[in-house]
């Protein structure tokens, strides 16, 4: 077992230095989730074709990422200016695990050079530009880029803490590995090649809803369209789930014959503080790791450890979106305790503000399967708890490897194509 330690990239992300488009001042008003107009829906499945000769995995391949969409809520964004404590307030009361940033058009470049815009339906006229996205991991990678971050001072002063939450969102796009760049879904699409784009590490993309631009089909870095929705690895993993019944037995198959299980899980100890397990997210950019049982000979607790296969006694799991509804206060003094202890309060405690439904407090039971259990299985478990990994243990506990929402993408293409 080893010591994770890499150097983290720079952010492609600036402002631009000159561009004369119609300027937009956005409403400092946080946006409320608003749902699909009953046209976009009846467009969008009018675009996809299907065959009634075809055999049912013919037809899941003929599927488009537009019939993904057709009950998504309207994109639920924040304007360039919004604290990182706003930010944090609408993924909390939306249930949402990532946000679009909004800004004037022709003033920034987006992130990896896209050009994402909203423009009027009627008009054309642009309101605003999407530059990147923001998750709750580029806030928890802010709140702890300070190298010399020490615990005991977290725990006695809460205005530095206050300072970074007033950081304007804009200035974070790009923390996250995901954050260099922002990609588009053409609605007709096909299944495969989004589940191509998905299963090399990409968590999610936007899709127009009556696109100003040519009927491309595929993925876009330039787009103008009157709305956007949001489609993510989990929506697609729900889809294959309820469409299981047409993959000819492949859900059947066990993780382990499909490929689908990896063997390098990177784990914190009982030990890690939940400071330090910030930094260790924030240098692999994962959203998630599991929480192993600590080691006599093992005295350095701060950093990430590669568990290569080896065997460890799984005690819980910390994510990243765990801290997303904890006050001010509350998050203040749960960066000292120990990442362990914070994961058997958060599903308990009055202090956190995750309401009900997806995205809530996280069970305080790890998520597992084995080995032998089926993709089904696997599927079943990530979508009913709403998480991206799921932890592969043998029959005595022990933490043997992981399959991601990425792995069950990768084979599940494989395996229909």
């Amino acid at each position: 077992m080893r010591s994770l330690r890499s150097p983290l990239r720079s952010s492609t992300f600036s402002r631009a230095s000159s561009v004369s488009l119609l300027v937009h001042t956005p409403s400092q008003t946080l946006p409320k989730s608003t749902t699909a107009t009953k046209t976009d829906m009846q467009e969008i499945m009018q675009r996809s074709p299907t065959s009634s000769s075809s055999t049912p995995k013919q037809r899941l391949r003929e599927q488009r990422v537009g019939d993904l969409i057709l009950h998504k809520r309207r994109l639920v964004d924040v304007p360039h200016t919004a604290s990182l404590a706003d930010t944090m307030n609408v993924l909390v009361t939306n249930r949402v695990l990532a946000v679009p940033v909004a800004a004037p058009p022709g003033r920034w470049i987006g992130a990896g050079g896209s050009m994402i815009l909203e423009a009027d339906q009627e008009t054309g006229v642009v309101r605003k530009q999407y530059i990147g996205i923001v998750t709750m991991l580029d806030i928890l990678s802010h709140i702890a880029e300070d190298g010399d971050y020490d615990v005991e001072k977290v725990r006695d002063d809460q205005r530095d803490l206050g300072k970074k939450m007033a950081t304007p969102v804009s200035l974070v796009i790009g923390h996250n590995l995901e954050g260099l760049s922002l990609w588009t879904f053409n609605p007709n699409t096909s299944i495969l090649d989004c589940m191509e784009v998905l299963s090399k590490g990409i968590h999610r993309a936007l899709v127009p809803i009556d696109s100003h631009m040519e009927n491309i089909v595929g993925v876009e870095l330039v787009e103008s369209a009157p709305s956007y929705r949001m489609l993510t690895q989990m929506d697609v993993v729900q889809f294959l789930k309820d469409h299981s019944s047409e993959m000819e037995g492949i859900a059947t198959r066990s993780i382990r014959e499909l490929g689908a299980v990896s063997r390098h899980v990177y784990v914190i100890t009982d030990q890690t503080k939940v400071i330090e397990a910030i930094k260790c997210m924030r240098v692999a950019m994962i959203n998630a790791v599991p929480i192993v049982a600590s080691e006599d000979f093992e005295h350095d607790h701060s950093q990430l450890l590669d568990l290569e296969g080896e065997g460890r006694k799984l005690m819980g799991t910390f994510s990243a979106t765990d801290l997303r509804g904890c006050h001010l206060a509350t998050l203040q003094s749960w960066l000292s305790a120990t990442a362990l202890d914070f994961t058997e309060k958060i599903s308990k405690s009055p202090l956190c503000g995750v309401g009900p439904g997806q995205g809530s407090a996280r069970p305080r039971e790890p998520v597992t399967c084995t080995d032998g259990s089926s993709l089904a299985e696997a599927m079943d478990k990530a979508v009913e708890k709403h998480v991206h990994r799921v932890w592969v243990v043998d029959q005595q506990g022990l933490l043997t490897g992981v399959v991601s929402l990425t792995d069950m993408i990768r084979v599940l293409r494989v395996a229909i194509a």
